[in-house]
């Protein structure tokens, strides 16, 4: 309201106190044009019938508002701020659209990229997706948790190929694979085979018998199971980048020995047989699982983001606190423009398990379900 109003109030003061002076009317046109860029239809139309009243109080105190001139120009400053308000009441019916819009997609986030549990066991959890497109709110990078009845967790997070809605489409299907079967007793190995037949099934099933395979769906993944009362962590590599453990100062890379092919490659090359590798996973060491978006991000010179430089910087944080730097050490180096889909999971393993009888811990782990009779 205030530059508006400084553009109506100066040619009001002159036109009064110099008549003489020449005639300032049509700079009255700014008032409402200025208003559309930061107001809604209203405050833009009082704006416009206020720089209109101007022009007419200008008009009769020089004795020319019967002129052709000023009537001209009154005729044309109701056109423009009619416009203007016109121009308002379209952006805002767009934007409250948007918001339905953005409204579904966090909806469906939710749904399909459920939060991950802030204590699981001895574990504390935390998760981070952030999108490419600032407007989107999925993509196909994935995780998420499941906690067995033997008393460990097991966490996936995987890149499917791709993007849009189709890379949507198989992140559904692959998480909704894991969390039907991952809480079962079922190994690693048999869960690994699980998610390729599935993910394979779901791609070439309305695909003719006679027709050749030739789909380059896949998605690379990293499975995990993380017993509570040992000091391990078991996994499957299926062509992702290998997770990290900080202790301390140190960041402990876990490659391991035998990298699969991605999920929905496995069965079309005969692989039903899954190496786990185990690595140490002691009390108070921090585990990321990370997706290659975070380790391929470039700034605007080309470099990429140094995330083995900069993750011991926060080995002492917690979990959602590492995240949190980490989200804005991240968009800070690619000037908040990432070229692809990025996701985190940090994982913090504690002393014991939480205590049974602290009602706000026992709600917030994941409860394993009751097997099918």
């Amino acid at each position: 309201m205030v530059h508006p109003l400084g553009q109506i109030l100066p040619v009001v003061v002159v036109a009064v106190r110099a008549p003489r002076a020449p005639h300032l009317g049509p700079l009255l046109v700014a008032a409402p044009a200025i208003t559309v860029a930061f107001a809604g239809a209203r405050t833009t139309a009082a704006m416009g019938a206020l720089a209109v009243a101007a022009q007419v109080l200008i008009g009769v105190l020089r004795g020319v508002v019967g002129t052709a001139n000023v009537q001209a120009q009154i005729a044309a400053l109701i056109v423009v701020s009619a416009v203007c308000v016109t121009v308002c009441v379209v952006r805002d019916r767009h934007e409250r659209q948007l918001d339905q819009v953005r409204s579904v997609a966090e909806a469906a986030q939710r749904v399909l990229l459920q939060p991950l549990p802030a204590r699981s066991g001895p574990l504390r959890i935390a998760g981070l997706y952030i999108p490419a497109d600032a407007e989107a709110e999925l993509g196909g990078d994935l995780y998420a948790a499941a906690r067995t009845a033997h008393h460990s967790t097991r966490l996936l997070i995987g890149d499917v190929r791709g993007s849009g809605l189709g890379a949507i489409s198989k992140t559904a299907l692959l998480l909704g694979a894991f969390r039907a079967a991952a809480h079962r007793q079922a190994s690693l190995p048999r869960l690994a085979v699980h998610l390729d037949a599935a993910f394979r099934w779901d791609t070439g099933q309305w695909r003719p018998r006679t027709e050749e395979d030739t789909t380059e769906d896949f998605a690379t993944a990293v499975l995990l199971d993380i017993p509570d009362h040992e000091p391990v962590v078991h996994l499957i590599s299926c062509g992702h980048p290998p997770p990290l453990i900080l202790r301390g100062k140190r960041i402990i890379p876990l490659v391991a020995e035998a990298s699969h092919l991605p999920i929905g490659f496995g069965g079309a090359f005969g692989i039903t047989d899954y190496v786990v590798q185990t690595f140490p996973f002691e009390a108070g060491d921090l585990l990321l699982l990370y997706t290659d978006g975070v380790i391929e991000a470039r700034s605007a010179d080309g470099r990429f983001y140094p995330f083995t430089e900069r993750a011991p910087q926060w080995t002492a944080d917690e979990p959602d606190e590492l995240l949190r730097r980490l989200q804005a050490d991240l968009l800070a180096h690619v000037h908040a423009h990432l070229d692809d889909d990025a996701a985190v999971v940090a994982v913090r393993r504690t002393a014991s398990d939480p205590p049974a009888s602290d009602p706000a811990t026992a709600s917030a782990a994941l409860r394993p379900p009751t097997p099918p009779a």
